[in-house]
């Protein structure tokens, strides 16, 4: 049901009201009646709007040009009635009773629509379309609906305000981003930005360290460390590679294609293209000179430092040598290359690229200063150690021998004083020597001892009672130890023989019937405890500790063997620290070459105490000591030739073998080693000669002779004030 509001207003006959010009009354117009006429759109009032008028009529103004009532509501009257005919709009709403409200005075015309139909029905009263049929003639259709018009909207005119507040805000915008940007680039990747191109403008400079020197022990240099030059190319700047390297091949001593190969173009791990390559290390001062004034495209030097070796061979098998880059390879270069080679520097400085490759004034920087290597003092004599080994090579050379060494020791203070090997070599040009040339042999070369080992054996005797200075009993010729006979070169026949007479004849026979008395666990204990079985740790790389025989392992045999110096491995080191120790009065002293080191601010630091043990006592010593200096001057004796005039000496002849990965070689190794002046020696001089055709014993003692005679007179030692004691061997 429609809203009151929507309702037509109808007067009392039930038709709707409008005013007239006569007085209200409808009419009809064109004859076609229920048509209202436009005085019905004339009398039409909007709702909440009065019309008043004198004796009830709406006056009307007219328009001059239309004669019509000039009504600003009729056209909105026409849409509400939808075109329809008067007859229809009443008999629409025939049954609708009016409405109307009327006051004092005055009459309120309220407005009525009709109703509104849902689009695609047909209004109520509204007859249908006959299916089949004519068309209804247009009198008999009701009125068709006009579609609203809307009035066209004026055109839009550009807001130039709102245009110029929206550009100044995207430039605004524009301008914020690009500041921030900067800002970031200045603050926060500058680093990153900046460090993009610093690897191709960084130029590397090595500073190398100045190795630390090698010195005697009165400080005259054995190896040092001179200023040279190294020669380097940059292969991005060279322009004919072939033409270099045949230019700098006769200058620096190496092959065209080998300077050819290291001066190609090559990449670093990081992808940057190679702009220093080593040619040569080392050049002399003056070569590199030359070099340089040649100024070939891509070529320069730098500073560098060569290593020297004043002495060629002196002391070269002690000394080592070291590469080209100053790294120790060999001897105590390699043993003590951590405290000689100190610590390399280095200049990183930004330069140019093409033709301003030169540094640039302010740019990057850094410098790291070199520390120099620490030098190290050696215990040894250079003039005591070139005459060791001048005399050890003569020797060697007499009979043909394949290697030999010469120790000389301190006897109070362990110290090395000379330690010579043959064949040596040249420690300034070692790549022209065999490894086995540069072996150090005092340290290295492991020997069945012989007869010098008889020394042990008794002193172990006289400390454990077993045996004393005056003691005397039977020797036979030969002694059964297992299934092995054991034969005296000297023949005692039988008799009574002094322990001197024995030492004089090197007698295995006494000597073994002694360490029957001691046992076998009593002797190795004084092999140990004399430093036999392990390295002495003087401080050469790869020094043998040689080898006991476990009490376990002997063999019946063995109890014949061991005590005559033989199923024993040792080296002549290790001897003569043992012969130290019976010199020293009993006291074991470790051996040592190192003396002290200076820091690089010259600060001296003494090496460390040598280890020190007692294995004899200051008595026994002495009665051994007597005892063994019947070896040079009983007649007969085996170390007649180790006589030195003026002193008294004590000492031992020794025949054994060489043992090479436990095996025995061919030939014999002669050895004496001894110690003068007996009474109070001061050094010990061990010898050992190994010769494949024999007659080792025809020099070891001749050698030793010169090279303790020179050692008494080089450090002014006194001749010995009492002559040697009288032996007998029979008594």
């Amino acid at each position: 049901m429609p809203s009151r509001s929507d309702e037509p207003r109808r007067d009392a006959t039930g038709s709707r009201r409008g005013s007239s010009r006569n007085g209200g009354v409808s009419g009809e117009r064109g004859g076609e009646p229920g048509v209202g006429g436009i005085s019905d759109a004339r009398a039409y009032t909007p709702r909440g709007r009065t019309v008043r008028d004198g004796g009830g009529r709406t006056e009307q103004r007219r328009n001059p040009r239309t004669s019509r009532t000039q009504d600003p509501f009729r056209p909105a009257l026409q849409v509400l009635d939808g075109g329809r005919s008067a007859a229809t709009r009443g008999g629409a709403r025939a049954g609708a009773a009016p409405r109307r409200e009327a006051t004092a005075g005055r009459t309120t015309v309220v407005r009525t629509v009709t109703d509104r139909t849902p689009r695609g029905e047909a209004p109520a009263g509204t007859p249908r379309r006959r299916v089949g049929g004519r068309d209804p003639r247009r009198g008999d259709r009701p009125a068709g609906r006009r579609p609203a018009r809307k009035a066209p909207r004026p055109p839009r005119l550009a807001d130039p305000g709102r245009r110029l507040r929206l550009g100044t805000a995207l430039a605004l915008a524009l301008f914020v981003a690009i500041g921030v940007r900067l800002v970031v680039l200045q603050a926060v990747d500058t680093p990153a930005y900046a460090d993009g191109g610093m690897a191709e403008r960084l130029r590397t400079v090595p500073l190398p360290a100045p190795r630390g020197a090698i010195l005697d022990r009165d400080g005259a240099a054995l190896a040092h460390s001179v200023e040279a030059r190294y020669v380097y190319a940059d292969p991005t700047k060279i322009e004919d590679i072939a033409a270099t390297a045949q230019t700098l091949s006769p200058l620096l001593g190496m092959p065209a294609s080998e300077l050819a190969e290291r001066m190609k173009p090559r990449k670093r791990i990081s992808g940057v293209d190679s702009q220093f390559e080593y040619l040569a290390r080392g050049v002399d001062v003056g070569r590199a000179r030359e070099i340089m004034a040649l100024k070939l495209p891509g070529i320069a030097a730098h500073r560098d430092e060569r290593r020297e070796v004043p002495g060629g061979d002196l002391a070269a098998n002690l000394i080592g040598f070291t590469s080209l880059d100053m790294v120790g390879l060999e001897g105590l270069e390699a043993r003590y290359d951590d405290l000689l080679h100190g610590e390399d520097g280095q200049r990183v400085f930004e330069i140019g690229l093409g033709a301003l490759a030169a540094p640039i004034p302010g740019g990057y920087s850094r410098t790291t200063k070199a520390k120099p290597g620490s030098s190290i003092v050696l215990t040894i004599d250079r003039d005591l150690q070139y005459t060791v080994q001048r005399i050890l090579s003569e020797q060697m050379a007499a009979v043909q021998g394949s290697t030999g060494a010469a120790v000389v020791l301190d006897a109070r203070t362990g110290e090395v004083l000379a330690q010579a090997s043959h064949p040596t070599y040249n420690a300034a040009k070692p790549q022209a020597s065999d490894p086995t040339d540069r072996e150090d042999a005092a340290t290295s070369f492991v020997v069945d001892p012989g007869s010098v080992h008889k020394a042990i054996t008794f002193g172990a005797a006289l400390q454990e009672g077993v045996i004393t200075a005056d003691t005397v009993f039977p020797v036979a010729n030969g002694i059964r130890k297992g299934d092995t006979w054991f034969r005296d070169t000297f023949p005692a026949d039988g008799k009574r023989m002094s322990v001197a007479g024995m030492m004089a004849h090197s007698s295995n026979v006494g000597t073994i019937q002694i360490a029957d008395q001691l046992g076998p666990e009593r002797l190795l204990d004084y092999q140990q405890r004399f430093g036999l079985g392990k390295p002495t740790g003087v401080g050469m790389p790869g020094e043998a500790g040689g080898r006991l025989l476990p009490v376990q392992e002997w063999s019946e045999s063995s109890h014949g063997s061991v005590p005559i110096g033989h199923s024993v491995d040792a080296t002549p080191l290790q001897m003569a620290a043992a012969y130290a120790a019976i010199a020293n009065d009993g006291t074991y002293v470790q051996p040592r070459l190192v003396k002290e080191t200076i820091g690089p601010d010259g600060t001296t630091t003494p090496a460390e105490e040598p280890v020190t043990r007692q294995v004899l006592s200051p008595k026994n010593a002495a009665e051994l000591r007597t005892i063994l200096e019947a070896v040079t001057t009983v007649d007969n004796a085996t170390g007649l030739a180790a006589a030195v005039p003026g002193y008294r000496v004590a000492g031992k002849t020794g025949t054994g073998w060489r043992l090479v990965e436990g095996k025995k070689q061919p030939g014999e190794v002669a050895s004496f080693i001894g110690m003068a002046p007996a009474d109070n020696p001061k050094y010990v001089i061990a010898v050992f000669v190994h010769s494949p055709s024999g007659g080792g014993g025809r020099v070891a003692a001749p050698a030793f002779k010169e090279m303790m005679t020179f050692a008494l007179r080089h450090f002014r030692v006194p001749p010995s004030g009492d002559p040697a004691p009288k032996f007998t061997v029979f008594p």
